[in-house]
């Protein structure tokens, strides 16, 4: 079994204070709150909604519409006029969408989401590589055609661009995107860590999509999107010390390609085949992987590292994070274990007010009619 320490803070490079960061949509979450532990644990399935208790507690079954709002003292200390340079607004007028990336797993879930939400579009461009220029997607009862990404003024008069096809592509077409002033909302790592690109998360910390003075706007990771939601419920009642969690990562966190090779495995293994592997270290079906992206030299990965300074960003916080990343043969929707350690005792009472006010969050617990968060029924 290896060790792994918390990641010392001098180890980090210092981040620029930023303004509070929106959370993103998390969706499901457990609680154990057995008495006989110091602070309460928590597992999510993300895009499951809900919340469950192990322990003779009444819980709501579903949370209050509201938006908790951040401690105004809080917001002005993590100020800095240094990022006060470009002001993004936006109102609910119909707008000019892009989506780069648009045939990749993620794309089409922005194509489904902004269907779902009845997103205001007057123009919507799909872009991608030359393996995926020239196909058709409907969207709205209308067919569009996936044009090819090129260093032209294509993203003249679109006012958001949703990109989703890796930190290198984004790198290279965050100009060609942006000069004609339309926002980027960036889904790879590129840029989640540079000082002056916010790292937000709708749920948790909106304002800082304010700040974009390069009108690039990052999305965190997956595994930290769906923690920081409900560490930012608990936050309110109590500032968070430490986190200890393990993630059960669904192999869509590969994209595409990662689903297609769970799905060929099980074939070819109800074949009596030898399995294919080539997306993933070793065969993913029936099996558990602790390895997502590369290992550092202190044996965490990148993915484990990802949440540590991730969560630091979004939260403004000094929260020390130690991570255990697992991919596991499940198609869709990631879930998480977590341990959270207050300066202070928290009871189970009040974590599950907090969570029952928290946006993005539903408490669902009825243990008794085997009702609990599962990716199944994601």
């Amino acid at each position: 079994m290896a060790y792994k320490p918390y990641m010392p803070y001098n180890t980090l490079k210092p981040l620029m204070p930023l303004k509070p960061l929106k959370p993103y949509v998390f969706r499901r979450l457990t609680l154990d709150v057995r008495p006989e532990l110091k602070a309460p644990r928590v597992r999510f399935v993300e895009g499951f909604q809900g919340l469950r208790s192990r322990g003779n507690r009444s819980l709501p079954s579903v949370n209050e519409d509201f938006r908790g709002k951040r401690n105004a003292e809080n917001t002005d200390k993590a100020r800095s006029p240094v990022n006060r340079i470009t002001t993004v607004k936006m109102n609910n007028k119909s707008m000019n969408v892009a989506i780069v990336g648009a045939s990749g797993a993620v794309g089409q879930e922005f194509l489904r989401i902004l269907a779902e939400r009845e997103f205001p579009i007057d123009e919507l461009h799909l872009f991608g590589s030359e393996r995926s220029a020239g196909r058709e997607y409907e969207f709205r009862g209308k067919k569009y055609t996936v044009k090819l990404l090129q260093h032209n003024d294509d993203f003249k008069g679109i006012d958001v661009a949703f990109v989703s096809a890796g930190g290198s592509t984004s790198k290279e077409f965050e100009k060609t995107i942006t000069k004609h002033g339309t926002i980027m909302i960036d889904n790879s790592s590129a840029f989640r860590m540079d000082a002056d690109v916010p790292l937000v998360v709708p749920e948790v910390n909106p304002e800082d999509a304010h700040n974009a003075p390069r009108r690039v706007i990052a999305n965190p990771n997956c595994s930290t999107i769906q923690m920081v939601v409900a560490l930012a419920a608990l936050e309110k009642v109590a500032h968070i010390k430490r986190v200890h969690v393990a993630t059960y990562q669904a192999v869509s966190g590969a994209g595409a390609m990662g689903i297609a090779e769970l799905n060929n495995q099980y074939g070819e293994i109800a074949e009596g085949k030898n399995t294919t592997v080539s997306k993933f270290a070793y065969q993913i079906a029936g099996n558990l992987i602790p390895h997502i992206d590369v290992f550092a030299d202190d044996d965490y990965t990148k993915e484990e590292l990802k949440m540590y300074h991730e969560t630091q960003k979004i939260m403004h916080s000094d929260i020390a994070v130690s991570a255990t990343c697992v991919r596991v043969p499940v198609a869709r929707a990631h879930s998480e274990a977590i341990w959270v350690e207050f300066e202070r005792p928290v009871s189970p009472e009040e974590a599950v007010e907090a969570f029952a006010k928290a946006e993005g969050i539903v408490i669902d617990d009825v243990p008794a009619e085997k009702r609990y968060p599962m990716p199944l029924f994601v």
